[in-house]
């Protein structure tokens, strides 16, 4: 089955209005306020990185400067 060549995969047409609506909606059905709620908390849960004796005595000898 191959595409319509005269539909748009989305509408040029659409106002404002009807886009701003139309992502309201979708929004209340994939509960983004919840998904975006999660990912900057898991996005500010930035994790302490510790250099172990052995990574700083390679990056040493490559002469990287690990702070």
């Amino acid at each position: 089955m191959s595409p319509d060549p005269q539909r748009l995969a989305y509408d040029d047409m659409a106002t404002l209005a009807e886009m701003s609506a139309d992502c309201r909606q979708i929004g209340q059905h994939v509960d983004l306020e919840r998904h975006l709620a999660r990912a900057a908390e898991t996005v500010s849960a930035k994790r302490d990185i510790e250099i172990t004796e052995a990574a700083q005595r390679i990056a040493n000898a490559l002469e990287l400067h690990l702070d």
